[in-house]
């Protein structure tokens, strides 16, 4: 069985629950998506399942010879799978229904280059007494002889965003295979119309 879909992030609405509680959803379109390629042990060295999923308007040439008679397909992504002896030609919405717990991952918006406030949380340095020009530091990067260099890993300004995150234990509120569309329990990673993977989560329903 695959464990995963391709999707792209539609938006974000709320729903209200039975009990009247609104919930903040995320809308995303899951699939369909067709089986573009199995991998084998025998072969690749590993099981997995490639998925295409949108359309593309122009290929090229090498892509044409890899979806020979499959379609047109703008993404191509694998799922690792345990078993490769029961695999259906289309995934979709179905894959999943209300109340189970899903991982997704996305590109997270880039916010460019930002400073130590924004990009880690640094409370800054003193508004007053003197200090003019200190409200937005980061204060010291470091001793002096010993260690004698900035160590790696040191938390500065730079680039911020625009990085592959997962988002794990989402809860799916609601299906709908007739417009193959999720609504997923809060947030997920990206903007509208980035493509996210979505796959069950380990020891969710």
């Amino acid at each position: 069985m695959i464990p995963g879909i391709i999707g792209k992030k539609v938006g974000m609405t709320q729903i209200f629950r039975d009990n009247g509680k609104a919930e903040a959803v995320t809308v995303v379109e899951a699939g369909p998506c067709s089986v573009i390629q199995i991998k084998t042990v025998a072969k690749e060295g590993y099981n997995a399942v490639q998925l295409g999923f949108g359309e593309a308007k122009r290929l090229k040439s090498p892509e044409r010879g890899h979806l020979r008679g499959l379609g047109q397909f703008k993404h191509l992504r694998e799922f690792r799978v345990d078993d490769i002896g029961d695999i259906q030609v289309k995934v979709d919405v179905s894959l999943f229904k209300a109340g189970d717990l899903i991982d997704v991952t996305g590109v997270s918006k880039g916010k460019g280059f930002a400073g130590v406030v924004k990009r880690h949380g640094f409370a800054g340095g003193p508004k007053t007494h003197g200090q003019s020009d200190r409200h937005r530091h980061g204060g010291s990067i470091g001793a002096t002889t010993s260690p004698g260099r900035v160590l790696k890993g040191t938390r500065m300004a730079g680039r911020m965003g625009n990085q592959r995150v997962t988002v794990r234990k989402l809860e799916v509120l609601k299906t709908d295979p007739a417009r193959n569309l999720l609504l997923v329990k809060g947030a997920v990673p990206g903007a509208k119309n980035g493509l996210l993977l979505i796959t069950k989560s380990a020891g969710g329903k």
